[in-house]
């Protein structure tokens, strides 16, 4: 058997096409007809004006701008996510302060966030913007943190990176909050093979994030700036992979799902591994199938799992390390912090592919089998 890796690309049919006429029309920059198909359709799955841009991180980047992040500034974020999330926010000059993880979810605690902003309220220092990041194709739980956030008069930007088709009281998210960002690098539910879209409440600030991602070149002939831009517009080649992805996204999270579940039955009868929490107000992509192991129930370590699983060449990883404990931000403010540690010690992401077959996918669960106490034990007993 080849490796098994964490996530791959999974291709629809239509892909192709779309690129092979940018090609045959030579709309191969960042302007063209693909471009302009893929932002509208994705403006109509969530319901907001959309620009496509070079990655998830330029997408975070301009988002945080337009809501007015500058130096010195605060930036609630969860703790327990990957770096892309918060390093937007040090590109601006502001401060990272960082929000524990809600046992139940996983997701940012609406509590302590609730807390954090209480605190800054009564020092007089109001954070410019949270970030909620939507983790593993989960919804965090938005209307306590909207409310909270209404009510400090604090903008929500919604890192949706994760959870493209994923879904909040029958809403999509990165929808509900000012701004949204996605991203579709090789790894995601579905992939431009890298890039991003960022979605706005205002058509006013999606226009002026699409001027800043192209240079903020100014109207006019000639080449005059008077603002900060960068090269951050996605191509009309790689949009034309992305509106074939879109088509399939609803088959994408359905296949994601399923992968989740049939690892989630496998491992029914053994204690001490379970599926990360389906919150009950929305619908959960599974983008990656997350299992917390408890060490003294399963018989062994989520790092011995990790090494049964590598031994046989198959990739799965740890949860995301919180941001609390990355040496890059050792110091910063945190609301809790020790719900998102136990999460990482015990958490791991299985393989995960909408393409993963069955066979594979038993390959999987039986190596997994293999390491738990009581299958260990078990298999023992039959020995002669």
């Amino acid at each position: 058997m080849s490796r098994v890796y964490l996530s791959v690309p999974h291709m629809g049919g239509n892909e192709e096409r779309y690129v092979r006429e940018a090609f045959a029309s030579n709309w191969l920059s960042t302007v063209g007809p693909n471009l302009d198909a893929f932002e509208r359709a994705f403006a109509e799955r969530l319901g907001r004006p959309a620009v496509a841009l070079a990655s998830g991180t330029a997408a975070m980047h301009l988002g945080l701008r337009l809501l007015g992040v500058g130096p010195g500034d605060e930036v609630l974020v969860s703790d327990l996510t990957f770096v892309a999330s918060v390093n937007p926010i040090r590109y601006l000059g502001a401060e990272p302060v960082f929000v524990d993880s809600d046992e139940d979810t996983w997701m940012m605690s609406p509590a302590l966030l609730a807390e954090a902003l209480e605190d800054r309220a009564g020092r007089g220092r109001r954070p410019r913007a949270v970030i909620v990041v939507h983790l593993y194709g989960q919804s965090a739980d938005m209307d306590p943190i909207l409310d909270v956030c209404r009510r400090h008069d604090v903008p929500v930007l919604e890192d949706a990176a994760e959870a493209l088709g994923t879904l909040y009281k029958g809403k999509p998210v990165g929808a509900l909050g000012e701004v949204g960002v996605f991203s579709f690098n090789g790894n995601k539910i579905i992939t431009t093979t890298g890039g991003g879209v960022l979605v706005a409440q205002r058509q006013d600030w999606v226009e002026k994030a699409r001027f800043w991602s192209t240079q903020a070149r100014d109207p006019g002939p000639a080449y005059h700036h008077t603002e900060m831009g960068y090269n951050y517009r996605m191509s009309n080649v790689l949009a034309g992979i992305g509106r074939g992805q879109l088509e399939v996204l609803d088959e994408r999270v359905r296949q994601r799902r399923a992968v989740a579940f049939r690892y989630r039955d496998a491992f029914a009868d053994l204690p001490g591994i379970t599926l990360m929490p389906q919150a009950p107000y929305g619908l959960h992509t599974n983008w990656l199938s997350c299992f917390l192991v408890d060490p003294d129930r399963f018989g062994a370590t989520r790092d011995d799992v990790l090494r049964a699983l590598e031994a046989r060449d198959i990739e799965a990883r740890p949860l995301w390390k919180p941001m609390h404990l990355q040496p890059l931000y050792a110091g910063c403010a945190r609301q809790g912090g020790e719900v998102a540690e136990r999460l990482y010690e015990r958490g791991m992401c299985l393989p995960s592919s909408s393409s993963l077959s069955p066979d594979v996918q038993d390959v999987v669960i039986e190596t997994i089998r293999s390491v738990s106490r009581r299958e260990s034990r078990s298999r023992g007993a039959l020995q002669p």
